[in-house]
């Protein structure tokens, strides 16, 4: 259903100036914020947001948002239902009604020919403190498998925190995954794996591939690059949409969320990331044929 709310009813000009405020403040990279905040507030003034519904209004400042460095984590997200005005706390309640609908996070959990195991995440890395028993106990389940295949084709994202745990069932030791840098230039927090995982581990040597979509995104490409770049697995599939910038949410009105990322990640491997390229697969093929694909490739490793 279309929102019928209209932008005047809103007060679009004090809506966008609030905007333009908090991408000035908290973007990661100020210069580009300074830019962001000044073509809104021109736009603005053209009258370039009055006409149509708040989700059309929603639509014109995500394209004006992104129209700089194409950044996909830049977004002024509609929500039908009024979302909650704490900070972040829009994007949770629509994680937690996903989180409900999809088995905890953990869609499908199979054992293929051959003793290959498959594993899909999806459609999100839901917070830790949600996430943490249903991924710990079907990690455990395929940690006897002789390969895994992980299947993120279907999953847009979510916590880091997330990640690095996935990882810790994946890796043999403790492993430094990513370096967040603040705004600033400076470390503003960095990712390992944790030293303990609840249950068993596949562990850092048996075949593992990951499936990727052109629809995987953000954090779970965080996961096939990470795992990429230590050598560990090899991405079959397609390449990912391109967004390494995490992300804070505001409430700008009760139908109305402000997406701005707020740091930059930092791979010690690569000393880069996967922003705007996305995850290159080392098997290229469609989405569709990734899992026939990377099984075939697991078999003919194990025999």
């Amino acid at each position: 259903m279309t929102s019928t709310t209209s932008p005047s009813a809103l007060d679009t000009v004090a809506v966008v100036e609030s905007i333009a405020d908090l991408v000035a403040e908290n973007y990661v990279f100020p210069d580009v914020a300074g830019e962001l905040a000044a073509l809104l507030r021109s736009r603005s003034a053209e009258g370039a947001y009055r006409a149509g519904s708040a989700e059309e209004l929603a639509e014109a400042v995500t394209a004006d948002l992104r129209s700089v460095n194409g950044d996909l984590h830049l977004a002024l997200k509609h929500h039908e239902a009024p979302v909650p005005s704490e900070r972040g706390a829009a994007v949770l309640a629509a994680m937690r009604r996903d989180f409900e609908a999809s088995l905890s996070g953990v869609p499908r959990v199979e054992l293929l020919d051959g003793g290959v195991a498959v594993l899909e995440i999806a459609p999100k890395m839901f917070p830790l403190d949600w996430a943490a028993q249903p991924l710990a106990a079907a990690l455990s389940l395929v940690a006897p498998a002789r390969a895994l295949i992980l299947d993120l084709r279907r999953n847009t994202g979510g916590d880091p925190g997330t990640v690095a745990f996935v990882c810790g069932y994946l890796l043999d030791g403790r492993t430094h995954l990513n370096t967040l840098l603040s705004r600033q230039g400076k470390v503003a927090e960095q990712s390992w794996t944790p030293p303990f995982v609840p249950g068993a581990r596949f562990g850092g040597s048996k075949p593992l591939y990951v499936l990727t979509s052109g629809n995987t995104f953000s954090a779970a490409e965080e996961l096939a690059y990470d795992l990429q770049q230590l050598g560990r697995a090899e991405i079959v599939g397609e390449a990912t949409r391109g967004g390494a910038h995490p992300r804070e949410g505001w409430t700008v009105h009760p139908h109305l969320e402000l997406s701005v990322p707020v740091a930059r990640a930092v791979n010690p491997v690569s000393d880069a990331n996967w922003e705007g390229a996305g995850v290159q697969p080392d098997v290229r093929c469609d989405a569709g044929a990734a899992l026939d694909r990377a099984l075939s490739l697991a078999v003919a490793r194990l025999a």
